[in-house]
């Protein structure tokens, strides 16, 4: 027995708290039940950030991670770690990743990207933009200030990837 007079919740208001911080976080991400049981997603948080320069753990598996404080998707894919604007290049909405196709997708217009990055279907007119990357150690440093686009900067989009 303990010596706690710690009063015991009731079973019924438990299950409706659960319920409801489901669902509301459920709708902060817009997703329906469904999606939110197919996403390979997490929210994640940087170890660390130094002016410009945020630093993440090397993701274990593939899968994105979003950072919505400092606007990064990073991405594990096949090996590779690719680090994106959380904004679609079309009209600045974030975009949101749907693991049961392995694409991410913009909710506004429905454009449609690989997990690279690559553009597939849409409005939007280009790829999505990628953020430089580097590894350090057991950590990839993303510069969170500078953003390159394909269209105008192919090389540095190409090359702004890391081996896993």
């Amino acid at each position: 027995m303990s010596d706690c007079d710690c009063p015991t919740p009731d079973r019924r208001v438990f299950l409706k708290q659960v319920t409801v911080a489901v669902a509301g976080i459920m709708a902060a991400l817009s997703a329906t039940p469904r999606e939110a049981t197919a996403l390979p997603l997490a929210l994640g948080a940087p170890s660390e950030t130094q002016g410009d320069e945020v630093t993440y753990p090397i993701p274990t598996a593939d899968g994105a991670t979003i950072d919505k404080q400092n606007e990064v998707i990073l991405v594990r894919w096949k090996g590779t770690i690719y680090a994106f604007a959380l904004s679609c290049p079309h009209q600045n909405t974030a975009l949101r990743w749907n693991g049961s196709d392995d694409i991410f997708q913009c909710p506004k217009h429905k454009s449609k990207y690989q997990p690279d990055g690559t553009f597939i279907s849409g409005r939007a007119t280009r790829n999505m933009d990628r953020l430089p990357i580097r590894k350090n150690g057991k950590n990839v440093v993303v510069n969170v200030a500078l953003a390159y686009r394909n269209d105008k900067q192919a090389a540095a989009w190409g090359g702004a990837k890391v081996s896993a």
